[in-house]
Parts: C-alpha cells; sequence; structure tokens
C-alpha cells in the first residue's frame, strides 16, 4: 500500500475533527472564565447578605 494514499485521508480526518475540536476547547475556555467570575459574584454576593444581615 503506497503511504502517499493516507495523507489525503489524513488531512479530511484533521479537516473534519479539528475544526469542532478546536471549536469545543474555544468556549470550554470562555465558559470556564465566566463560571470563575459568576462564582465570585456569588461569593460576593453572599458577603454582602451577610452584611446586610448583621445591621
Amino acid at each position: 500500500m503506497d503511504p502517499n494514499i493516507n495523507i489525503p485521508l489524513w488531512i479530511t480526518i484533521i479537516g473534519n475533527f479539528g475544526f469542532p475540536i478546536a471549536i469545543t476547547l474555544y468556549l470550554f475556555i470562555r465558559f470556564e472564565r465566566k463560571i470563575e467570575k459568576l462564582e465570585l459574584d456569588i461569593h460576593n454576593l453572599i458577603h454582602m447578605i451577610e452584611l446586610w444581615k448583621r445591621e
């Protein structure tokens, strides 16, 4: 079997699966940042509620 025949196959595989994987990784990174910010905001809100209850 000629090894050069597999090169177009690999290009097709990377084209079909590489793009969705790259988009998925990008979205995971974006969502991770947003979740971390949301977590920080929740902790701040809890702190503010505790201060409000003390008054």
